[in-house]
């Protein structure tokens, strides 16, 4: 469908379903989340081409009005991104366990973008904000010489980082948990 990912996030709930219904009839493109997040937010993504995206998320914006809090545009993100969003991924349970954890949910999207294109790593999830307080984090696996690579490269790209995690040898519950 395309390789362009777009995400509104607004302090209104109701500002936030009308946003994501401008988004998906302003262009042809996928919505992959759209739902509430804490403290009473809430975040519509878009998945397609790079034109119809753009024109998504400018239909978002003008929609969304005052209630915006954040917006992310990602013209060419790694195939591996939406199925994390969208918690569709089926990793194999082996090897090193990394963890991003960020103060915002487009910081948690842009890192994993930067981590998977960074090292050969698998992401396993892109949480976004529900139940977290708002928060984004990443997870993602491969072996320990690339989860380290992953998560030093998006160290230095992102700001708004709270911590990061490089597990060498987790325990196959926790694995479990984690799927």
């Amino acid at each position: 469908m395309g390789n362009a990912i777009a995400m509104t996030e607004l302090s209104s709930i109701a500002a936030g379903i009308e946003t994501a219904d401008a988004m998906v009839k302003a262009a042809n493109v996928e919505l992959i989340h759209a739902a509430t997040i804490c403290p009473g937010k809430y975040i519509a993504i878009v998945h397609g081409s790079v034109g119809a995206v753009r024109a998504s998320l400018n239909s978002g914006v003008q929609c969304a009005g005052q209630y915006l809090v954040d917006s992310l545009f990602i013209p060419n993100i790694d195939p591996q991104i939406c199925p994390a969003i969208m918690m569709t991924t089926k990793p194999a349970l082996t090897g090193a366990l990394g963890v991003l954890e960020y103060f915002s949910v487009a910081a948690a999207i842009m890192a994993a973008d930067v981590a998977v294109k960074a090292a050969n790593v698998t992401l396993i999830e892109i949480r976004t904000g529900y139940a977290i307080g708002g928060k984004g984090f990443v997870t993602l696996t491969g072996d320990v010489g690339s989860v380290r690579a992953a998560v030093e490269a998006a160290e230095k790209e992102q700001q708004l980082l709270v911590n990061v995690a490089v597990i060498p040898k987790p325990s196959p519950q926790l694995f479990e948990k984690l799927i």
